[in-house]
């Protein structure tokens, strides 16, 4: 037996209840051996890439059912539809407005195509420093600053589950006669209960990415694109599928995704009321804890929040005396619940409709006693001592280099704390959620070389360096790029 089949039957067999994706929560019992539905592209099943048949026709119910155009798998995840997208709306060396808070996969579009980035950075909330909703204002500035612009890239909602203004954003992008591309890889389960925010389908947006293996019931590494209007071409945007997915797609991925499509439609009614009534209760309670702080929609205030995804279960640490790491550990190794992600003073699980009423009380049992704890402990609350964001509140200052010039260009290798005025060559990102905190032609400042000396001693999980250790940092080489003045 291989040591990861065999490590993952042996935790599938614990009591440690999920609360991150995948949306399934391994509760689905009845789905056969893999190994039997495993093929390729033989007769009477259809080519995802050529698609007439029977994948045609679940494309063309997955569109009915999330209010699509048209709706393509993707089952190389959110990536290969996010780097599709991008490429079917611009051309080589083209511009895009971007969202700063975008995952890694719009950089990697960003970069194949060599395009020229306008950032519209998103308000962030000034007590918890979370990245909150984009400014739309910013938005029609730039857009009237750069009538070339090609297409806008935003990310709703955020990981924390913060929804834009979809439509006003979609709005300013067509009266430009531009599209709007909207990541709502966290976002598949919108529009099917009132509880929960719309989707971008619904809002006007052109292109809409969701994970589905996120929030619904289906595997790793599903997903949709979903197609709407006639400002995209759809000729380009299965060109670019055709190119960043497999030749070779999984019909298990493939039958799981029609799957949880026919779920919603027999049954999605009736899950979504339980989902909703548990849930309710859920945060309902959570939001009584006196030590921990729970996010709620009351709590994001007016901060460039349109609508707020309460399936996200998100804690802050910054008035007790316990980090985040603490927590997430104390819930883990204790209670034997595994959350999402921690991040600095921040915890975050996320919810789903397989959740049961027994791992939500679960869940608040463990964050009641731990609140009690801290409370008993101590009642002097600890100053903010950490300000935990993906981006930190660091608008980027981007240097005069395209995020692909840079990538392309010589580098040479420096100590990372003494990087400061240089142009950096690589990314450097908190994975997850993959929201780069530095991308390749920005400079590199004292407040990021600070930012992720911060982050290295809390222990979190820094990526998109060379270097794994985080010591030294790719910069472009100053025989080929004159470096900033410090």
């Amino acid at each position: 037996m291989s040591q990861l089949y065999k490590k993952l039957v042996e935790y599938g067999k614990t009591d440690i209840y999920p609360l991150h994706m995948p949306g399934h929560k391994r509760m689905i019992e009845d789905f056969v051996n893999p190994y039997s539905i495993d093929i390729t592209e033989i007769d009477g099943f259809d080519n995802l890439h050529h698609s007439e048949d029977i994948l045609l026709d679940a494309q063309k119910d997955a569109a009915k059912v999330f209010l699509a155009d048209q709706t393509y798998y993707l089952i190389n995840g959110s990536t290969s539809g996010i780097l599709a997208a991008i490429s079917a709306c611009t051309t080589t060396g083209g511009k895009i407005i971007m969202a700063r808070n975008c995952h890694k996969a719009a950089y990697h579009g960003v970069l194949l195509r060599n395009l020229e980035v306008l950032y519209t950075y998103p308000h962030i909330h000034p007590k918890y420093h979370i990245n909150c909703g984009l400014n739309i204002r910013e938005i029609e500035n730039l857009l009237i600053r750069n009538p070339d612009v090609q297409s806008i890239f935003i990310t709703s909602p955020t990981y924390e589950g913060i929804v834009s203004d979809v439509k006003k954003i979609a709005n300013l992008a067509h009266e430009r006669g531009i599209p709007l591309i909207v990541d709502e890889a966290h976002g598949a389960h919108f529009g099917f209960h009132e509880y929960f925010p719309k989707s971008a389908n619904e809002m006007g947006a052109d292109l809409v990415i969701q994970s589905l293996h996120k929030t619904l019931p289906s595997l790793t590494q599903t997903a949709f694109l979903h197609l709407n209007g006639n400002l995209v071409s759809k000729e380009r945007v299965e060109k670019f599928l055709g190119i960043y997915q497999t030749s070779s797609p999984s019909y298990v991925m493939m039958s799981s995704m029609e799957r949880c499509v026919q779920l919603i439609q027999n049954q999605g009614e009736g899950l979504f009321n339980d989902y909703v009534r548990n849930l309710k209760a859920l945060n309902r309670s959570l939001d009584n804890l006196e030590n921990i702080d729970f996010l709620t929609e009351k709590i994001i205030g007016t901060y460039g929040c349109y609508d707020f995804d309460p399936s996200k279960l998100v804690f802050f640490t910054h008035r007790c005396h316990m980090s985040g790491q603490e927590l997430y550990d104390k819930l883990r190794n204790h209670y034997h619940l595994q959350m999402e992600m921690v991040n600095g003073n921040q915890v975050l699980g996320m919810t789903s409709l397989m959740d049961t009423e027994e791992g939500y009380r679960r869940l608040y049992q463990g964050m009641k006693e731990i609140d009690e704890m801290l409370k008993e402990k101590d009642d002097h609350k600890k100053e903010e001592s950490f300000e935990q964001i993906f981006l930190s509140g660091v608008k980027g200052q981007v240097a005069d280099m395209k995020i692909g010039d840079a990538d392309e260009a010589k580098k040479m290798k420096v100590h990372l704390e003494k990087s400061e005025g240089y142009i950096s060559g690589e990314f450097i990102y908190l994975y997850p959620p993959g929201i780069p905190i530095l991308a390749p032609g920005e400079k590199i400042t004292e407040e990021i070389i600070e930012l992720v000396a911060q982050y290295r001693s809390m222990g979190a999980n820094i990526q998109g360096l060379q270097d794994y250790h985080g010591n030294y940092i790719l910069v472009v080489d100053e025989k080929m790029k004159t470096k900033i003045d410090r």
